[in-house]
């Protein structure tokens, strides 16, 4: 019988040999009786799992019950061998296979079961060394995976025993490294990094890490990854301020940056940046940061960083730390409300706009005082019970994660009787325009009946700074040439002949006007104050010497009653002898040359500047936008898409940090202010010209930085704080081939709706 049995074990295959084992197992672990042959089994299936990929896989595929026998005999066993020969098959099974393996381990109870097998292994004196350091192996491992981890260890009382065994072994470089890999686990609980600084865990990483050494490094790597998780926590950051810590960080780092010269040790140097990332968080942090000459430091080594590509990490996030450190500086303006005002006919009672209004004029509402409560609510962590999010901490708090949140009120501000009077305003949204003929077949005639509170400015291509005019007035008025409507519909109607005329009235204008006339202005005559149907002037007519694509009825007549002045766009056909001028109309050639795809006219500027002098605008704009004007026109060929040189972001960034390291090179003078309409534009050649008065412009202040940069400040909406998320300005002035930077300071908004983009197709 023993024979065959022999035979039979021999032509038994390897996965039912793990079989057998395991259920020989299952038979025998609840008898104590049999601890001799439960340590045989276990230590046949660990040899299976150290030589054989095969057993490890079928031990843990799904339906397999080995994992459950395991943990059932390592849960009832008090045989300290049968104990560390399952530990070390459990390391076998979760050190290979990736995260899988350690998350099977989990859904099997097994987190529960080690941190128990912990605690009953803490009451021997002294413990069982090898004991602890596959348990805490395992741990470590599996931890991550359980998202009630944090509150298992917290419940079980495993905090304090991991703790204590690193205090007591710190300098046992085999027992410290699993349990510091097993701190770094706890301490991403938020609860449990408060709990481990009260027991003095900062201090003990302190202790462990320090200046450059060859000498297990691996270990100070663990204890500096553990060092940026406890310091998360807020109050342990606190503490590590108050105990001057952050001087000590910049210190290492200095000490690990100058000797690592072949760059071995990048991963302890990043640990160092991420315990400053860390204890940065909070206000107290980044003021220990700035007065430890931080700003320097970071940016002195990043710079030497840049060199070798492969420190790319290092300099990312010392570039971090420095612009989260940089100080907030007041926006220089007397208020964040619009510049301009108008009294509403009635006040809400609630809302922005009632608070906008209930706001004393003594308070000043430029200060941000959102940077000085950060470390009120320190202690309220403490109460935080909400485990199923463990990796919370690497949450991006700029970014309103609810989706409630980000939906508009739903109730208005005032009653519905009180909106309808506003319905003619809002046609869309009482009518169904099905009855309504949007296209009409049959053009009709422009019928102006708003009234012109002023001359109405349109700019050209060809516009260039006043300066260039000399003694030429800039917008000098043509003189009006008289025609009879007949007379007029003739020389519309004719070819060759009535250009002629065209050209020779043109041409008798004076060649100093022609060359001051850079924009197009629009102003009523002296005697045509009253109504246009009391009066009976003669109607006024002036034609360009050559067609000018963008503006369709150039060379018929353009307004009735009315002074116009042509600028260059309309005169391009007119040559001058002024040289200053030669770039200007290259220029205005070559934007006439554009060729506009045959259909049907989707914008007439005629007809726009009809309508722009009929709105009522509140800060009474005379000026055109030129894009506004003449509309847009696509480029015939695909225009590439600008590639993205590399590392611009934190080349801005640097350039950022150097204004604060060296302030002697910075200029600050302000070149344009829409609060001070008494300021006077520098007329240096170097320096740009900004211009925002017109209709839709919200640029309010820009200051010169340096030579070529620009600090821009954006105007909020008509009684409003808020709504400066877009911008549109004017500048002219600038050169060829000379980079400009403009830092649009304000421009800011706390969300954005495309990072809902993923999720609202999910709800869908």
């Amino acid at each position: 019988m023993s024979k065959l049995k022999v035979v039979g074990e021999k032509s038994l295959t390897n996965s039912s040999r793990v079989v057998g084992l395991l259920a020989q197992l299952e038979k025998i672990n609840t008898d104590p009786t049999e601890s001799d042959n439960v340590r045989y089994v276990t230590s046949k299936i660990l040899h299976l799992a150290q030589s054989q990929e095969k057993t490890r896989r079928e031990m843990t595929t799904k339906g397999s019950t080995g994992m459950e026998v395991l943990l059932s005999t390592l849960e009832n066993t008090k045989d300290l061998q049968t104990i560390l020969n399952i530990l070390s098959i459990l390391v076998e099974l979760v050190s290979s296979g990736g995260g899988r393996r350690a998350s099977f381990l989990v859904a099997k109870g097994g987190s529960q079961i080690l941190l128990q097998l912990l605690m009953n292994a803490s009451k021997d004196s002294p413990p069982h060394e090898e004991l602890m350091v596959q348990t805490h192996s395992i741990l470590a491992k599996i931890g991550p995976k359980d998202k009630k981890f944090g509150v298992k260890a917290r419940v079980n009382g495993a905090l304090n025993v991991t703790l204590n065994l690193v205090k007591q072994h710190f300098q046992n470089y085999r027992l410290a490294f699993p349990c510091l890999q097993l701190l770094r686990v706890y301490s991403t609980n938020s609860v449990n990094a408060v709990s481990l600084g009260k027991n003095g865990v900062v201090e003990l990483m302190f202790k462990i890490i320090g200046p450059f050494s060859k000498k297990n490094s691996g270990l100070m790597k663990v204890a500096l990854d553990t060092l940026a998780a406890l310091l998360k926590s807020k109050t342990n950051a606190r503490r590590a301020v108050d105990r001057g810590y952050v001087q000590v960080l910049l210190t290492i780092y200095v000490d690990w940056h100058r000797h690592d010269n072949r760059h071995r040790n990048m991963l302890i140097r990043k640990g160092i940046l991420q315990s400053l990332k860390s204890v940065t968080n909070i206000k107290l942090g980044r003021k220990a940061f700035i007065d430890a000459n931080g700003m320097k430091i970071l940016y002195n080594t990043s710079q030497e960083c840049l060199a070798v590509r492969t420190l790319d990490p290092l300099v990312n996030t010392s570039s971090l730390i420095m612009r989260k450190c940089f100080p907030k500086n007041r926006l220089p303006l007397p208020t964040i409300k619009s510049s301009f005002h108008f009294e509403l006919p009635i006040i809400p009672v609630t809302g922005p706009v009632a608070q906008l209004y209930s706001l004393p004029p003594e308070v000043d509402d430029v200060v941000d005082e959102s940077d000085d409560n950060d470390d009120a609510d320190l202690e309220a962590e403490n109460e935080v019970e909400n485990e199923d999010d463990l990796d919370q901490s690497f949450k991006n708090d700029d970014i309103e994660t609810d989706i409630n949140k980000l939906k508009p009120q739903q109730v208005p501000g005032r009653t519905v009787e009180e909106l309808k009077m506003y319905e003619h305003l809002f046609p869309e949204l009482i009518d169904d325009f099905q009855d309504y003929e949007l296209i009409s077949k049959e053009p009709k005639s422009l019928v102006f009946e708003g009234k012109v509170r002023g001359p109405i400015v349109v700019p050209t291509a060809g516009e260039e700074a006043s300066g260039n005019s000399g003694s030429v007035k800039k917008g000098a008025v043509l003189k009006e040439k008289m025609f009879p409507k007949g007379e007029e519909a003739k020389e519309d109607g004719k070819g060759s002949g009535g250009q002629n005329r065209t050209a020779s009235s043109a041409h008798s204008f004076s060649s100093d006007i022609v060359k001051a006339l850079d924009r197009i202005t629009l102003q009523t005559s002296p005697s045509q104050v009253g109504p246009r149907k009391d009066c009976g002037l003669p109607l006024s007519v002036l034609s360009c010497t050559k067609a000018c694509p963008q503006v369709a009825t150039c060379g018929s007549t353009l307004f009735e009653g009315r002074t116009v002045q042509l600028g260059k766009l309309c005169c391009t056909g007119v040559e001058t002898e002024d040289d200053e001028d030669s770039e200007s109309n290259s220029s205005v050639e070559q934007a006439s040359s554009v060729e506009v795809p045959d259909g049907p006219t989707l914008h007439d500027p005629d007809l726009y500047i009809e309508i722009v002098k009929s709105t009522k605008s509140v800060p009474e704009y005379s000026e055109v936008a030129y894009p506004d004007y003449f509309g847009h026109i696509p480029p015939p060929f695909k225009e590439p898409i600008l590639e993205r040189p590399y590392g611009v972001q934190r080349t801005k960034i640097a350039q950022d940090i150097e204004r604060l390291i060296h302030q002697c090179d910075i200029i600050d003078r302000v070149v344009y202010d829409l609060d001070n309409p008494n300021y006077d534009t520098p007329e240096e050649g170097d320096i740009l010209k900004f211009n925002s008065k017109f209709e839709s412009g919200n640029l309010r202040k820009v200051i010169q930085i340096r030579k070529n940069e620009y600090d821009l400040i954006l105007n909020s909406d008509i009684n409003s704080n808020h709504y400066h998320q877009w911008f549109y300005f004017e500048v002219s002035g600038m050169r060829p081939g000379v980079a400009y930077r403009f830092n649009i300071i304000n421009c800011e908004k706390s969300n954005s709706q495309f990072n809902y983009a993923g999720r609202s197709a999910e709800r869908l």
